[in-house]
């Protein structure tokens, strides 16, 4: 090919993405997670219209490495680094509504991994807060929820096992890996007519919910389940 002629192909091909490609994969990405909304979550019964609204507005392909954005809206979990992954859409979507949130909830949640879920739940309530034990997940979640604008979400490095007492109690609690048992404290950092929802076991596990009524605590089994192990502070143990 002549040089000139290919100077000129370099030249449109690059302001062909800037003006319009760029525009167009933003538009793809949005009607993928349209689709993903229908045909993942709607299809499977998640019937609670706010989550449904939250699950279409928060862009999940941001919550992930960029080569593996083009699959961002499958129906999987999806890898983040330091071993851990992002959950399933469904997964997400249903975890979420089985918290029940009605908008001024204070929410806890176990296992901030990319921020994915904590941006799903600031969408949904006033007070997020999002524990992660893994330094370099916990950063960049804290950097990226602090760039799409979510001032209502407080990320901290610690070990989640033990909850945040300090802010305690939360009206609901939300785990997104999984200990061998639900651990004692964050039972007791739960609200009076609060719920926790959590996978619980090795392998593969149950998903439960739990709720706290009139001191006492009740457990039902959802579906089964399978989430990275919960990781703990081995110092702190």
């Amino acid at each position: 090919m002549h040089l000139r002629l290919k100077v000129c192909l370099v030249v449109f091909i690059s302001a062909l993405f800037l003006n319009g490609g760029r525009s167009a994969w933003c538009q793809d990405f949005d009607r993928q997670r349209d689709e993903m909304v229908t045909k993942q979550i709607q299809a499977r019964g998640i019937k609670d219209v706010r989550v449904i609204a939250a699950m279409r507005k928060v862009k999940r392909h941001l919550f992930m490495p960029a080569y593996l954005r083009p699959k961002a809206y499958g129906d999987h979990p999806l890898p983040i680094g330091e071993g851990q992954t992002i959950s399933q859409p469904y997964i997400v979507a249903l975890m979420t509504e089985l918290l029940e949130l009605k908008g001024n909830d204070k929410v806890l949640e176990i296992g901030t991994g990319s921020g994915y879920q904590a941006a799903v739940l600031a969408e949904l309530t006033d007070e997020v807060y999002t524990i992660e034990i893994l330094r370099p997940l916990a950063e960049r979640a804290e950097s990226l929820l602090q760039d799409l604008g979510y001032e209502n979400i407080r990320v901290r490095y610690a070990d989640g096992f033990l909850g945040w007492p300090e802010q305690a109690p939360f009206d609901a609690i939300i785990v997104t890996c999984a200990p061998e048992n639900i651990p004692a404290p964050l039972i007791e950092q739960l609200a009076e007519g609060g719920r926790l929802v959590i996978p619980v076991g090795t392998n593969w596990q149950e998903l439960k919910l739990v709720k706290k009524i009139n001191g006492k605590i009740a457990v039902a089994n959802i579906i089964p389940v399978r989430f990275v192990p919960m990781v703990r502070d081995k110092a702190g143990q």
